[in-house]
């Protein structure tokens, strides 16, 4: 662990609409997260969770207090700004969003196309070796509709891993899935993530796989009400 936190948030106040209409969404949000951290948010429907994932990642701009991913403010970032931020996140969510006209392959390749400096064929190596860690060698000329849930999933983890990115946010990443493929699914992750050494921010209402994480913080009404180290059986 390095002593300079990944994501630094304090005082973190969010807000939606204008006017008469503006309807604070978080309250003063204090959280620091370091290197090679896999932190689970937990909380109910509507409490914040999903917003507070896409300020980390850059989705859109915090107003108020303070957001520092690597070292970089995002509190009032441009959208300049906000695209360089997102460069180094990969993103899994719940509904996977691959896109159907393209294979398995060509969907992880996706996650290279903002690295300028890699060759099609690199690119294209990179993806196939991807593909491959995460079970889905046999599968890479296979178009999404031909995949189980599962498959998709994991060409969605591919696709976000395979550019090595330091902070892979996860939204609801097992809530389409069977027990047994959210399972593998999280283990993958966990795995491959301790492996490249990055940062791991997921939401989940799934508690049967609270165990991945090193802590678990819970939200509720737009407040970080709890923050505890998951203390694992040896």
């Amino acid at each position: 662990m390095t002593s300079e936190p990944v994501i630094s948030i304090k005082n973190l106040d969010h807000y939606f609409g204008q006017g008469q209409l503006r309807k604070q969404v978080l309250f003063d949000i204090n959280l620091e997260i370091n290197t090679g951290e896999i932190i689970i948010m937990t909380g109910p429907s509507g409490s914040g969770k999903t917003t507070l994932l896409t300020l980390v990642g850059g989705l859109r701009s915090a107003q108020s207090g303070s957001l520092e991913i690597l070292g970089q403010e995002l509190c009032g970032a441009n959208a300049t700004q906000l695209t360089q931020a997102r460069r180094s996140n990969g993103y899994i969510f719940q509904a996977h969003n691959l896109h159907a006209s393209l294979t398995a392959l060509q969907n992880v390749k996706m996650g290279l196309e903002l690295h300028k400096n890699m060759s099609l064929p690199e690119m294209k190596t990179r993806s196939a070796q991807m593909l491959e860690e995460v079970g889905l060698k046999e599968r890479i000329n296979y178009y999404p509709d031909d995949l189980s849930g599962g498959q998709k999933q994991r060409v969605a983890i591919a696709r976000a891993l395979v550019s090595h990115p330091k902070i892979v946010l996860a939204d609801e990443p097992t809530a389409a899935l069977d027990s047994k493929s959210g399972r593998d699914v999280v283990t993958l992750m966990q795995k491959l993530a301790k492996e490249q050494g990055c940062t791991i921010l997921l939401v989940t209402h799934d508690n049967r796989i609270l165990d991945i994480a090193d802590r678990i913080v819970h939200m509720e009404d737009g407040k970080l009400v709890n923050d505890q180290a998951v203390v694992s059986a040896v």
